[in-house]
C-alpha cells in the first residue's frame, strides 16, 4: 500500500520493507547481546566520574607544585580560580575546558599558599593533607554504609551556614586589608572563653564541608541512578575539587591557629 504523504513517500527508509517482524534467529541474536554500557549510551557512570575527577584532582596537583616553587603566583591563581568557579556555577552546560582550567589555578593558589604556611610552622602542610584525606575518607565511609544522609531541613541550615560564613570571610578580609586589624588571622583571633574564635569556626567549617561532600556524594547517585548525561561526570569532579579544598585550606588555618597558641 502505497503512502499518501509526499514527506514518507519520498525517503526510501519509510517505504522499504526493512520493518518486518525478525525471525527466532534473528530475535535469539539480539537477546544474546551484551548490554550497552552507560558510556555507549552517554549516559553518567560511577567509573566514568571517578576518572574525571581524578584527571581533575591531578591537574590541581600540577598547579599546587608550581604554586609551591612559585608563590608568589598563589594570588593571581586564587582571582582567576574564583572566576572560573563563578562561571562554572552558573553555566547551564559543563565544560572540561573551564573546569579543568578551574583545577589549574586553584592549584596554584593551594600551592603558593601550603608554602607559606609551611614556611611559618614546618611540616603543617603534611598534617592539613592527612587531615583532609581522613575527613573525606571518613565521610565516604559513612555514606556508602549508609549512616549518613542529607536532609530538606538539615540541607537549609547548612546553605544559611555556608552564606554566613562567606560574609564573615568577606567582612575578615577587608578589615585586615585595610589595616583595622593586625592580627595574622584578623577576628579569627579574638578569644571567646579563652578558644580563638578560628577554632570554633573552624570546626563548625569542617562540618559545613564533610556535609556538602555528602550532597556532592547523593548528586553523583542520583546522576548516575537517573541516567543524566555523561558530561555531567565534569560536573561532579568539580563540585568534590572545590569541596576538598575548601576543606584543606580550613584544616590548614585551624592547624595554623593550634601552632600559634
Amino acid at each position: 500500500m502505497s503512502n499518501s504523504n509526499p514527506a514518507f513517500s519520498r525517503s526510501a527508509v519509510f517505504t522499504e520493507d526493512r520493518y518486518a517482524a525478525p525471525s527466532a534467529r534473528e530475535l535469539d541474536e539480539i537477546y544474546g547481546r551484551p548490554a550497552a554500557t552507560a558510556v555507549e549510551t552517554g549516559r553518567m557512570s560511577y567509573e566514568d566520574t571517578i576518572m574525571k575527577t581524578l584527571i581533575t584532582f591531578g591537574v590541581l596537583l600540577a598547579g599546587a607544585l608550581a604554586g609551591w616553587v612559585v608563590p608568589v603566583l598563589a594570588i593571581p591563581g586564587f582571582i582567576v580560580g574564583l572566576v572560573l568557579a563563578i562561571v562554572t556555577i552558573f553555566k547551564k552546560e559543563p565544560s572540561r575546558g573551564l573546569i579543568l582550567a578551574y583545577a589549574g589555578f586553584q592549584g596554584l593558589f593551594v600551592g603558593g599558599l601550603s608554602f607559606y604556611f609551611n614556611t611559618m610552622w614546618d611540616g603543617i602542610v603534611t598534617q592539613a593533607v592527612f587531615g583532609t584525606l581522613g575527613v573525606v575518607g571518613v565521610t565516604l565511609f559513612l555514606f556508602l554504609n549508609g549512616k549518613v544522609r542529607t536532609s530538606p531541613r538539615m540541607t537549609r541550615i547548612v546553605m544559611v551556614a555556608m552564606v554566613g560564613y562567606l560574609v564573615f570571610s568577606l567582612v575578615n578580609f577587608g578589615l585586615q586589608m585595610f589595616g583595622v586589624t593586625e592580627s595574622q588571622f584578623g577576628l579569627r583571633d579574638y578569644e571567646i572563653f579563652g578558644i580563638p574564635l578560628g577554632l570554633i569556626i573552624g570546626v563548625l567549617v569542617v562540618f559545613l564541608a564533610a556535609y556538602s561532600l555528602v550532597m556532592d556524594f547523593e548528586s553523583i547517585k542520583a546522576g548516575v541512578e537517573n541516567g543524566a548525561p555523561r558530561n555531567f561526570a565534569w560536573q561532579a569532579a568539580f563540585g568534590i575539587v572545590v569541596t576538598v579544598v575548601w576543606l584543606y585550606v580550613e584544616i590548614l588555618r585551624i592547624l595554623a591557629i593550634l601552632r600559634g597558641e
